[in-house]
């Protein structure tokens, strides 16, 4: 039985354009939702799918305000079986002050008996991609990581992780309790059904305070930076006829018809 414990995000919607916050600190979310990261939404089909084959539970459980409790819900609503929201000011928190926070939770629920096998985290946030969470879960709570893992199953108590590195296709394997980055592309999202939905807005949220050992260090942040948008280029080929051969010169160029 492996108990799973899967670490998420809020952040805003990024499919359409994104906006900067006047200070250059965070994405503008005025004008579009808020999501998962991809890499948040694999790690939550990985941690169903692993407490599902060994009988064990998954837990979700984020850093955030109120609003964070939607995106709870939408674990839940595709297999996690209960959340856990740590109160805390976000915009002042930073990778450091996230993974304290959740490192104290977890060590505060060991010590009254629930104890998680395997830590979840989203490789990194589609909102700063900070990259650290899980790395510095992992040393606040003394277990080994792995980082950038696509697939993984627990086997006679040992984790069997799968990721791409610099040769090809890597597999790795490590005793329990663990910490993982999950990389988006290995692991098929999930979507909820009728049945899950209901479920999620049945499901209580246990609320924590957050427990730091002093103020929280922040991000170190200097400013968020969008890279320049490529220039559209329009050329045109011709009018009527006389365009034709310079059509076939075109399709030749992109390869979509052979000399």
């Amino acid at each position: 039985m492996t108990n799973v414990l899967v670490c998420i995000k809020r952040v805003p919607e990024t499919s359409g354009q994104v906006l900067l916050s006047e200070d250059g600190q965070s994405i503008d979310a005025r004008h579009v939702g808020y999501t998962l990261s991809t890499h948040d939404e694999c790690a939550v089909a990985l941690a169903t799918q692993i407490a599902s084959a060994t009988g064990g539970d998954a837990t979700v459980l984020t850093v955030g305000d109120d609003e964070a409790v939607a995106q709870l819900r939408d674990a839940i609503a595709v297999g996690c079986g209960s959340a856990v929201r740590i109160e805390a000011p976000t915009q002042a928190y930073g990778p450091a002050d996230v993974a304290a926070a959740i490192a104290e939770v977890v060590k505060a629920r060991a010590a009254h008996g629930t104890t998680y096998d395997l830590i979840l985290v989203g490789n990194d946030a589609t909102d700063t991609g900070d990259f650290q969470v899980g790395v510095r879960l992992a040393y606040a709570l003394d277990r080994p990581v792995l980082t950038g893992i696509k697939s993984a199953e627990v086997t006679g108590g040992r984790l069997i992780a799968r990721g791409d590195g610099p040769s090809g296709s890597e597999i790795f394997e490590l005793d329990l309790p663990a910490v993982v980055t999950v990389l988006e592309g290995g692991v098929e999202p999930r979507y909820p059904s009728i049945p899950g939905r209901m479920k999620a807005k049945r499901t209580p949220i246990e609320d924590v305070d957050a427990a730091l050992p002093g103020e929280p260090v922040g991000s170190g942040r200097v400013k968020l930076k969008l890279p320049p948008q490529k220039p559209s280029v329009v050329q045109v080929l011709g009018e009527g006829d006389a365009a034709a051969p310079a059509v076939v010169d075109l399709l030749i160029e992109l390869g979509v018809v052979g000399r």
